[in-house]
């Protein structure tokens, strides 16, 4: 069993919860959702400030089967990239 840890910057907890629903896996609350080998829990975090402006931030932290954490993260990664980042 393996654990690794991602933050995420602009999208919102709830859009993350929906993309680790589409990569395979089962909301079993609000924050944490359960696939063939692993687990994701998601944990909001204090907004980043850049001056004026306030960027949100989410923590997820993967625990599972190093396999399918790879292949889980492959899929998750393409979700969330954001053109220009």
């Amino acid at each position: 069993m393996t654990q690794q840890i991602e933050e995420i910057h602009a999208i919102p907890l709830w859009l993350l919860r929906e993309y680790l629903e589409e990569t395979g896996g089962t909301a079993v609350s609000d924050t944490r959702v359960e696939g063939e080998g692993w687990t994701a829990v998601l944990t909001k975090l204090e907004p980043r400030q850049v001056g004026s402006l306030r960027v949100g931030q989410v923590k997820v932290t993967f625990s599972g089967e190093l396999d399918a954490i790879g292949s889980l993260q492959t899929r998750f990664a393409k979700k969330t990239m954001r053109a220009g980042a």
